[in-house]
C-alpha cells in the first residue's frame, strides 16, 4: 500500500455527472477537519502574499513568494499567475508557512513576451489544462528522482501550447495560454455552469468521451469547493477540443475504480516538500501522481491517466 490508500479507501463515489462529453464523479468524504491555509487566490486578494520576479531582470523557471501573514498559504500545481515579465505557472503543490520566502519553481504559458506589464503578479482563475499538466507532471516527477530538479521541460510546454493554440484556432500575439481560454469563454462557461460542487465533496474524477483522465483531491471540501473552477476549466478546454460526432461514450464505474487502484498501487518516491511537509510522487501502470504530504495528511493530490511513453 502506498500513500494515498488510506486517504482513498476512506472516500466515497457520488453520482456521476454529465455534460457533453465530460463526466464528473465526485469524491465524498464522512469527515471533515477543514483547512488552516489560505488559498492562493485568497492572500492574493487580501495582500497577505507577494509574487514577483526574482530579480529586475527575472528568471523564467522560477519566482519569488512572500507570506506576509500569520498563516499558511496552499499554493497549488498548475495555477496561473499573471503580469511581470510573463505569464507562469507553478509546477507543484507547496505549503508556504506564515512569514516565509520562498524561491517557487514555475513554468512559462507566454512565450512571445519577456517585459514588465505590472511589478507584481495576479492569481488568474484558471489553471494549466489537464494534459499539458500530466506531461509537466511526469517530466518533474523524474526530475526529482534523477537529479534532485522541480524544474518542467520548458520546451515541451511551450510545444504543448503551441499545439493546443493550432487545434482550437487560436491567434496569441505572445503564445499566452490565456488567450486559449478566453477564445473559447463562452463554451468553458456551459460547462462550469453545469456542475455542481456536493455536500461532503472533497475531489473529483474527471473523464472525457467515456476515458478516466485524472483525478484531483483536497482535505477539505470547503478548499475543494474553492478550487473547483480552476479544476474543472482545465478537463473542460481538454473536453472542448476533443469534442467529436460519436466521440462521446458512457463513463463505467469500474473503469473508475480501476483506477483509482492502480494509483493506490503505484510505486511511490518521496521528497522533502519545498516548503512545508513531502512531496509525494507516484508512478505506475498508466497513471502519474503527486501529493503534498503535511503531518501524514494528504493535503492536495493530483493524478492522471496516462498514455503509453513515445
Amino acid at each position: 500500500m502506498n500513500t494515498l490508500s488510506h486517504t482513498l479507501a476512506g472516500l466515497k463515489l457520488g453520482k456521476t455527472a454529465v455534460f457533453q462529453n465530460l463526466a464528473v464523479v465526485p469524491l465524498l468524504a464522512d469527515a471533515d477537519a477543514g483547512a488552516d491555509y489560505l488559498t492562493l487566490d485568497e492572500a492574493l486578494e487580501s495582500g497577505a502574499a507577494r509574487i514577483t520576479e526574482v530579480s529586475e531582470s527575472g528568471s523564467v523557471p522560477e519566482l519569488s513568494f512572500v507570506n506576509e501573514s500569520d498563516r499558511k498559504i496552499l499554493l497549488v500545481d498548475g495555477e496561473e499567475l499573471v503580469g511581470a515579465r510573463q505569464n507562469r505557472i507553478l509546477n507543484l503543490t507547496i505549503l508556504v508557512g506564515m512569514r516565509q520566502k520562498v524561491v517557487i519553481p514555475v513554468s512559462c504559458v507566454e512565450r512571445g513576451r519577456w517585459s514588465y506589464r505590472s511589478r507584481e503578479f495576479g492569481s488568474a482563475k484558471r489553471s494549466l489544462y489537464a494534459n499539458a499538466r500530466a506531461a509537466k507532471m511526469r517530466d518533474i516527477s523524474s526530475g526529482m528522482r534523477e537529479y534532485g530538479s522541480r524544474a518542467s521541460n520548458q520546451q515541451r510546454v511551450w510545444e504543448s501550447i503551441e499545439r493546443k493554440q493550432r487545434a482550437m484556432e487560436v491567434d496569441s500575439p505572445t503564445e499566452a495560454m490565456s488567450d486559449i481560454y478566453a477564445h473559447r469563454e463562452e463554451d468553458l462557461a456551459s460547462y462550469e455552469t453545469a456542475f455542481e460542487v456536493q455536500p461532503g465533496q472533497v475531489g473529483a474524477v474527471f473523464a472525457i468521451n467515456g476515458k478516466v483522465r485524472g483525478v484531483e483531491l483536497f482535505d477539505s471540501a470547503a478548499t475543494f469547493a474553492k478550487f473547483m473552477r480552476k479544476v474543472l476549466g482545465s478537463y473542460a478546454l481538454d473536453a472542448v477540443e476533443e469534442t467529436a460526432p460519436g466521440a462521446t461514450k458512457p463513463l463505467k464505474e469500474v473503469d473508475v475504480r480501476a483506477f483509482l487502484a492502480r494509483l493506490q498501487e503505484a510505486p511511490e518516491s518521496r521528497f522533502a516538500a519545498l516548503a512545508e511537509g513531502e512531496d509525494v510522487r507516484f508512478e505506475g501502470e498508466g497513471t502519474a501522481a503527486a501529493a503534498l504530504v503535511v503531518d501524514a495528511k494528504v493535503v492536495h493530490l493530483a493524478g492522471f491517466a496516462m498514455p503509453e511513453r513515445v
